[in-house]
């Protein structure tokens, strides 16, 4: 199937496109490790468009992506793509792309099965999964089976499990052409090896890796303050009453299970607290995480353009484990 990359501007091929795009046509599985906007979606979704055939209605191609947003970006690229261009043939059967994300009830994406599989399905592994243990879902004919941002599931342990499964139960690795994309891989050199020896991949695997050392761009700077653990908050609070920025983005970690059996609260709320308590706390504070519903989710993210057009301050709060959108 043809696509209309040429069309919608993208015309010189970036680095990890012109490395991986040769190797990804030869039909061998790849690693794709390249910085974020470096391009990578790109090169798979040809590589997808390459394969594909539109006259069988059947799900040949899918996407697995950690988070609702990523997987919002991907569809929107997918669909751009896919598109019917002016010299389309009438009778030519458009591909069609299903959305099939956590936090919406699924109930459009359940009739549409029913009714016809879609040719690319693009899927965060919580609601994938709950479709193929309903059976709802045949990967019978599956020819691209794409994991983005691998690291970030591989290193989240509510996600490894359906993953594996995935990867070992749900398809086969002699009957699909697997792709994993991260912009970082850490010990990827034993993640080559695991994907081989798990049988995640062909043994044939290869690892692009395309700019390994970029520098930073001149307009950011970086610093860092060492401080004991109990003066972390008033550190914070005294950075941001020097530096007054006019928006922010604080990144927590997650509570440990330790943490929580202790009964302490969450790291979130005590630096909202900390803030709300300071003179800070006149400012707009959202906090964003993993956990919280689309609704949520959304209604921080549009609060967030908001205070950015109007130039107001804006202090957004980041579990670590959500910031890979």
């Amino acid at each position: 199937m043809a696509c209309r990359v040429e069309e919608v501007g993208y015309i010189t091929p970036t680095e990890i496109q012109r490395q991986a795009l040769p190797v990804l046509f030869s039909g061998r599985d790849c690693i794709l490790h390249a910085q974020t906007g470096s391009g990578k979606t790109l090169a798979y979704l040809l590589l997808i468009y390459s394969v594909i055939n539109t006259q069988r209605s059947t799900v040949q191609a899918l996407i697995v992506v950690p988070t609702r947003e990523l997987g919002m970006q991907v569809a929107k690229v997918a669909r751009m793509l896919a598109a019917k261009s002016d010299e389309a043939v009438p009778e030519d059967k458009s591909c069609t792309i299903m959305a099939l994300l956590d936090g919406g009830t699924l109930r459009r994406q359940k009739s549409w099965l029913k009714a016809e599989p879609p040719t690319i399905i693009v899927a965060t592994l919580g609601s994938l999964c709950q479709m193929l243990e309903k059976h709802m879902i045949k990967l019978d004919s599956l020819r691209v089976l794409v994991i983005d941002e691998v690291d970030f599931m591989f290193n989240s342990s509510d996600q490894v499990s359906l993953l594996r499964k995935l990867l070992i139960s749900y398809t086969s690795i002699n009957k699909r052409q697997t792709v994993f994309a991260s912009a970082s891989i850490p010990q990827h050199r034993r993640f080559l090896y695991d994907c081989i020896q798990q049988k995640w991949t062909k043994g044939d695997v290869v690892h692009i890796h395309a700019n390994p050392v970029q520098p930073m761009p001149l307009r950011v700077n970086h610093r860092f303050l060492v401080c004991s653990r109990s003066d972390r908050r008033s550190a914070l609070l005294s950075l941001l009453q020097s530096d007054k920025p006019q928006s922010a983005i604080i990144f927590v970690n997650e509570q440990s299970e330790k943490s929580k059996k202790a009964g302490n609260a969450p790291a979130t709320d005590v630096v909202i607290d900390a803030l709300k308590s300071s003179h800070i706390g006149s400012h707009e504070i959202l906090l964003l995480e993993e956990k919280i519903n689309f609704n949520s989710r959304a209604a921080s993210f549009a609060v967030s353009n908001t205070m950015q057009m109007t130039c107001l301050p804006l202090f957004i709060f980041f579990h670590l484990m959500s910031c890979c959108t």
